[in-house]
């Protein structure tokens, strides 16, 4: 088979009203490169009709490629399982809301060819979203960079095109608990970014709300740090430090004859104590889940169906 200059990733989950006006602009753009390309479509669980959708593409347009999951795996699943699948020398993975421009691809594309093996798009501007929202992605990512020993560039997704060393290394990598903007970050080699504003969804609502991202921060801070288990280590110190402080308080009270019953007092410290250990047992079950989860050796997802190109080739679950 002739192998491809670009591939283009896009993770799916009930996208079928984004999917025709997707499927259009990223042909126009990949057209004008002019270079060769397939575009893969990964459709992690959907139930709105979007594989059928993504299949008819493909059987229109030798181009494209649609990929079934064999049930929901999320969406960082369903990332990987797209690179793994890809046959392009260059992948480039971009979400399927139409909230990453397929025009930003061209810009992406020259700066890869000026040598970087990492060339991530980084948002100056977010439109369409609460400012709550805004306010907690600004301070995830600045939180993210200083709690961490990855340089992971702020502001930015999953949105990105990678050159074939960064591929193979991506594909390396088979941790379970996958925070992708990290990981690619983690790989190093040559990275640069290309600016630009992130439009609201064009139909549709979020795939990710607040249960999720809570779960995903968790996901990228315990997989690429730490400091929560740091953490608990100075906070125990410090509970300790001023428990032995108030008890040489209460010997002097005691000595000076002052001391009172105090209920409350008695009451605040044993529910204090309490709990922060079980705070700081719950940071353990975490890591400790996470260690469970990836001795399992599971596969990080299973393929149901595949539409165009030949099943198999680029890479199968590890």
């Amino acid at each position: 088979m002739i192998v491809p200059e670009i591939s283009v990733v896009l993770p799916c989950f009930n996208e079928l009203a984004n999917l025709p006006e997707l499927r259009r602009r990223l042909v126009t753009v990949l057209e004008a490169t002019g270079r060769s390309f397939e575009i893969l479509f990964v459709d992690d669980g959907s139930r709105d009709g979007s594989f059928e959708a993504m299949a008819a593409f493909a059987t229109e347009d030798s181009r494209l490629r649609a990929v079934r999951l064999s049930r929901n795996f999320g969406h960082q699943m369903a990332l990987t399982a797209g690179v793994d699948r890809a046959h392009g020398r260059l992948v480039a993975v971009m979400d399927a809301d139409l909230q990453d421009p397929p025009e930003l691809l061209a810009e992406m594309l020259a700066r890869a060819d000026e040598g970087y093996e990492v060339v991530y798009a980084q948002r100056t501007a977010r439109e369409g979203e609460s400012a709550f929202k805004r306010a907690t992605a600004h301070l995830f990512y600045r939180l993210m960079r200083r709690w961490t020993n990855v340089d992971i560039p702020v502001d930015t997704g999953d949105f990105r095109l990678l050159g074939p060393r960064a591929v193979a290394a991506f594909r390396s990598l088979r941790e379970r608990h996958r925070f992708i903007r990290g990981m690619t970050a983690w790989i190093g080699f040559r990275a640069t970014a290309v600016h630009y504003v992130r439009p609201a969804r064009l139909h549709g609502e979020t795939k990710y709300p607040l249960r999720k991202m809570i779960r995903f921060a968790l996901d990228a801070l315990t997989s690429f740090s730490h400091v929560p288990l740091q953490l608990g280590t100075w906070l125990g110190f410090a509970v300790s430090s001023f428990a032995f402080l108030y008890i040489l308080v209460v010997i002097a009270l005691k000595v000076l004859g002052i001391n009172e019953r105090g209920w409350t007092t008695l009451m605040g410290w044993i529910l204090l104590l309490g709990g922060v250990q079980l705070m700081l047992i719950g940071v353990l079950g975490e890591y400790l889940g996470r260690i469970y989860d990836e001795v399992k050796g599971r596969p990080l997802y299973l393929v149901s169906d595949e539409v165009g190109g030949e099943p198999g080739v680029g890479g199968e679950p590890r």
